[in-house]
């Protein structure tokens, strides 16, 4: 396979690259020897695979709204060639035979690679932990009881402990339920207009605060999932100062949208947490810009039509959006100039791989041969339609953005050709 006249988003001018047996065997300014397949990327950006590092895929047990063949599809679509999928599927991932049967499937598909992440308890009820030794042998890179926080301080700190002692960590769905009591959006002049009850920022700021000061006094490290707040911001960029191994995430639709976006009743914009203040999405931005916040997810959850085209207050809560993360942070931050395309392959590659203790991808001779080709330079709009997955739940239908994927390999095999999924049937 030869890819030739491309540009390379880490060096100028114009390159031609050869992959064999899946791996990147030269990288040059011209490549003369015959392949058994070229492709012309005039015009078009060679990235390294992108590695999503928070998805929900749904299998087992909710294939209705998402299983790994589609969610592994629609992220090659994105060319997103490597996610961490969440542990709240049914059963839930709490033991090693789940973890097994992901691998299973994700090897089966052929599409994107599968780092499943375990519960840190057992049914995700937070009364027993899970055998996080068991966990890891089977092939889990972290524990989290994401879509539900860890409400016992005892338990988190056996569970930071106890991941510390396989070489894992843990990541932190950061929410007081008590505090959000009910509340469906943010709290404040937005949702009191539309008339919905408000979820304070400070329910999931107490949550930031106790992880980072576990982890500080345990020196252990932890991850925060889905940081949306300006406090929660700030409680990581000051334990960070003081040297807590902390890390954190944020999603596109905190990046783009503040909680006017809940104004119509749009169930496709109803995540948790919820989209906050333009204050919020500042202070988001900002945190991206000054490397507090290490890594952009997709936080994808998509959902079948049946849970959204309904009442708000009876809506699931998340967007379908692994297709769509890179388009709409290169169109949102790297268009405007507010970061380089450098800056945001590191966080959407380079520090999600080294957070979970992987090798990142990487454009040089030698390295397995995961790649993602966009055009950066034409305009397209997103539809709902032609999402591949099967949840059509985004709050970005209609937006005009730059960055389409037009080709994506895995392990040098192609599995996105023209814009088009190649299944592995």
């Amino acid at each position: 396979m030869k890819i030739k006249n491309c540009s390379l988003y880490d060096r100028k001018g114009q390159w031609d690259i050869l992959i064999d047996n899946g791996i990147i065997s030269k990288i040059d300014k011209v490549i003369d020897e015959d392949a058994d397949k070229v492709i012309d990327a005039t015009g078009l950006m060679v990235l390294p695979g992108l590695l999503d590092m928070h998805v929900h895929l749904r299998e087992p047990g909710q294939e209705y709204k998402e299983d790994i063949r589609s969610g592994c599809a629609a992220a090659v679509a994105g060319g997103v060639t490597s996610v961490c999928c969440m542990p709240n599927t049914i059963p839930v991932c709490d033991d090693p035979s789940i973890v097994e049967f992901i691998l299973e499937r994700a090897e089966e598909e052929q599409l994107a690679k599968v780092y499943p992440i375990a519960s840190i308890s057992k049914g995700l009820e937070g009364k027993a932990l899970t055998e996080f030794g068991l966990l890891s042998e089977a092939g889990a890179v972290a524990f989290s009881d994401d879509g539900m926080p860890v409400e016992s301080s005892q338990m988190m700190r056996i569970a930071m402990e106890y991941a510390k002692g396989f070489g894992k960590f843990v990541i932190s769905h950061c929410e007081d339920k008590a505090l959000v009591h009910g509340g469906l959006a943010n709290e404040g002049y937005n949702a009191a207009i539309a008339g919905l009850k408000g979820n304070l920022c400070v329910a999931e700021e107490t949550m930031v605060a106790r992880e980072v000061l576990l982890a500080e006094a345990l020196d252990c490290k932890v991850h925060i999932a889905h940081v949306s707040t300006k406090n929660s911001v700030e409680l990581v960029r000051g334990a960070k100062a003081r040297g807590c191994k902390v890390t954190c995430e944020t999603c596109p639709h905190y990046i783009i949208l503040n909680d006017s976006a809940i104004l119509n009743w749009d169930t496709d914009a109803k995540v948790n947490p919820p989209i906050r203040s333009e204050a919020d999405r500042q202070a988001i931005i900002e945190g991206i810009k000054d490397g507090t916040i290490d890594v952009i997810v997709s936080d994808h959850a998509p959902h079948h039509i049946n849970d959204k085209a309904v009442e708000f207050i009876s809506a699931a809560n998340g967007i379908s959006g692994v297709e769509t993360s890179f388009a709409l942070c290169y169109t949102a931050l790297v268009k405007t100039g507010i970061i380089t395309l450098d800056k945001l392959v590191e966080l959407m590659n380079n520090n999600p791989a080294n957070i979970i203790g992987v090798l990142p991808s990487k454009l040089k001779e030698g390295a397995i041969a995961d790649i993602a080709i966009f055009d950066l330079q034409n305009q397209f709009t997103i539809t709902k339609e032609a999402l591949v997955s099967k949840g059509k739940n985004t709050p970005f239908a209609g937006r005009k953005v730059y960055g389409k994927c037009v080709h994506t390999f895995v392990c040098g095999r192609q599995v996105v050709a023209d814009s088009k999924v190649i299944y592995n049937d």
